[in-house]
């Protein structure tokens, strides 16, 4: 069978999308041949208030498109691929929006998240992020979010998290957990990048790591820039498969509007000055653009090419079929249930 024909048979899930601030995008990620996807409703502290607007708005958004569906369960997923359609996963990037009322896990899972990252790099009311230089772990309040959290059967995501914080939530969750956007610190030492040892913790939930195609994770930059391969990229896949198995690796490419090619660099280094500015972001993690993405996978619409990318390194065809989305399908399946 041919790379594209795979390709389009395939689940192709990309499980974090801060791109789709932009919703034009859409388009792109259609054009690509994926499944479902995860646009980023909530980004750090946000508010309760910010977070509803954000996901009033999508759903207004899917109600007006007969492409795109809202994915509550795993079979949402698998009817959106036997209809032609592309599912809409809302994720949270970090807790802020349930300020500290544990109530807001019910309300917000009412409205359709279904994951969500404990913290977004600094320090929050759950636990510390990966940018701070202490990390206390999980807190009485971010124990307790874990827990409400796997009651309502919403995916606990460990990304941008401190390690002790992660350690934490990873041997508390009752159900599988992941870091849904992460790469091997074992092959480039990043803050962002996590150790083998969550990797393993991870994998042991019964959760996945969705490896990340953001340039500054994937390599060092050099001479001001990252510009990653595809085959740079799979070595984390690769990585990561030889470390807990071919059941746990996944996508979660994280293409975001603020790196080349989705806008000119003077707007790449106005977004990026903001988030330096705010604290979010660290220049040691996140260098100064630009950064480019893999040529093979510039964009959303290229993603034959992650497909193409796999096979020719060497991944049986069912294989490339669970990293491209049949592992996140599962995981969908064992916390939210059929």
């Amino acid at each position: 069978m041919d790379v594209e024909t795979i390709h389009r048979d395939a689940i192709v899930i990309d499980a974090v999308a801060p791109l789709l601030q932009k919703k034009s995008y859409i388009d792109s990620y259609i054009a690509g041949g994926v499944t479902c996807v995860a646009p980023t409703v909530n980004v750090g502290n946000g508010s309760p208030a910010a977070a509803l607007k954000e996901i009033g708005g999508w759903l207004r958004f899917v109600s007006s498109r007969r492409d795109l569906k809202l994915v509550h369960k795993a079979v949402d997923v698998e009817a959106a691929k036997r209809d032609g359609q592309t599912g809409i996963l809302l994720h949270f990037q970090g807790s802020g929006p349930f300020a500290t009322d544990l109530d807001l896990v019910e309300a917000f899972n009412a409205l359709g998240v279904r994951m969500v990252q404990l913290t977004y790099n600094r320090k929050d009311y759950v636990g510390d992020g990966c940018e701070e230089e202490f990390d206390g772990g999980l807190s009485k309040f971010g124990k307790n979010l874990v827990r409400r959290l796997n009651e309502n059967r919403v995916i606990v995501d460990c990304t941008h998290t401190g390690y002790k914080t992660t350690m934490d939530a990873l041997s508390l969750t009752t159900r599988p957990a992941v870091f849904s956007h992460s790469n091997s610190a074992a092959l480039f030492p990043s803050r962002r990048n996590i150790q083998d040892d969550q990797a393993k913790a991870a994998a042991a939930t019964g959760g996945l790591i969705g490896v990340t195609a953001v340039p500054q994770f994937v390599v060092p930059a050099k001479g001001g820039a990252a510009r990653p391969s595809l085959d740079d990229l799979i070595e984390h896949i690769d990585h990561f498969v030889t470390l807990i198995g071919i059941d746990h690796v996944g996508l979660g490419l994280d293409y975001w509007w603020g790196t080349l090619p989705f806008s000119d660099l003077d707007t790449v280094i106005r977004e990026w000055e903001h988030y330096v500015s705010i604290g979010d972001w660290n220049p040691e993690a996140y260098p100064r653009p630009p950064h480019y993405n893999p040529p093979e996978i510039d964009t959303p619409a290229m993603l034959s090419g992650m497909t193409a990318g796999l096979l020719g390194r060497g991944y049986k065809e069912d294989d490339v079929r669970k990293i491209l989305g049949l592992n996140w399908l599962r995981v969908f399946r064992e916390v939210w249930g059929e």
